[in-house]
């Protein structure tokens, strides 16, 4: 068992301890306020006076008809209806209830807006860029002295819509034109090209189309198609050794120039080529005639030209 009367001595502390702190200043007695949970009787609880925000009137009211729009709307930002003076409505609703206005419209602010791209504004920024810019040359006067000096053909596009990202994938396509013949190429480099480049050539306009696809961003895609243009060029006209013991029955297609057909014609009239009449006509019948294969066509065109190059009257019709 615990003896009780051991404790007695602390009774004269716990009665020290009350007038001591009975005895401090008043200023020490505050810093202790005790905390009361439950509500007292009598006591008065000050009421709160609500703190009243002024509304003002929307600044639409208070926009000038003549106002500067590039001012109020300087650039791209989320749609504000108090600071577009325009009855705008979007949003999908029940049928025959109205479509909602511009005020805690959603909708409104989910799209891209272009009101910081109107048209005073843009003539304004161009005014502003044209002392960054040169003149266009005024020998650049037609399209064949364009595609003359700037052959290259650059295509890409911009997609705007609605989605949490402004950006889309097929931004980054980018699309390399050009005519082959502002190559410049030789008969033996051109039919590399050719074969490197396989369905990328459209013969009927001679065009080559390169498109890249494979990079993230367009820059990285047009770098890509930039040295697709350069390797097929050098590698074209690379000549490789093996390449020189090719002989005219190693030919993919047939040259009237490199064969015997040409040398029987200067047998024949005892001249060169280029001066007989009618030789371009015979020439072009022949290569179509082994590189197409014989049918009706290459057949009475090859008859024809043999005529004209002899000189013998045309077969009645």
């Amino acid at each position: 068992m615990i003896n009780l009367s051991k404790r007695l001595p602390f009774r004269g502390i716990e009665k020290q301890l009350t007038v001591a702190y009975s005895s401090a200043p008043k200023e020490q007695h505050d810093e202790f306020k005790a905390l009361n949970l439950y509500k007292v009787k009598g006591a008065e609880t000050p009421r709160r006076i609500p703190r009243k925000t002024p509304v003002f009137a929307p600044r639409t009211t208070q926009m000038a008809v003549d106002q500067d729009w590039g001012s109020v709307w300087p650039g791209p930002r989320s749609f504000h209806p108090a600071s577009v003076p325009l009855p705008v409505r979007q949003g999908f609703t029940e049928k025959g209830a109205p479509i909602p206005d511009k005020y805690a419209n959603a909708e409104l602010m989910k799209i891209p807006n272009f009101l910081h791209l109107t048209p005073p504004v843009i003539k304004r920024q161009c005014e502003a860029l044209k002392k960054f810019c040169t003149p266009w040359p005024a020998a650049l006067d037609s399209a064949e002295k364009i595609q003359q000096h700037f052959p290259l053909e650059i295509t890409s596009s911009d997609y705007c819509h609605s989605s949490p990202s402004i950006r889309d994938p097929m931004a980054r396509i980018v699309t390399l034109r050009f005519k082959l013949s502002s190559l410049h190429l030789e008969s033996r480099a051109k039919d590399k090209f050719l074969r490197l480049v396989g369905d990328k050539y459209v013969k009927d306009t001679d065009t080559v189309t390169i498109v890249t696809d494979r990079c993230p961003l367009r820059k990285q895609n047009l770098d890509y198609a930039m040295y697709l243009l350069t390797a097929l060029y050098h590698e074209s006209k690379k000549v490789e050794p093996w390449e020189e013991l090719k002989s005219e029955a190693d030919m993919e297609t047939y040259i009237w120039e490199n064969n015997a057909s040409k040398q029987a014609v200067e047998k024949i009239f005892g001249v060169a080529a280029e001066q007989v009449p009618n030789i371009k006509q015979y020439s072009q019948a022949v290569t179509d005639y082994m590189n197409e294969g014989e049918n009706d066509y290459t057949i009475s065109k090859y008859g024809l030209s043999v005529r004209d190059l002899l000189n013998l009257p045309q077969p009645i019709s």
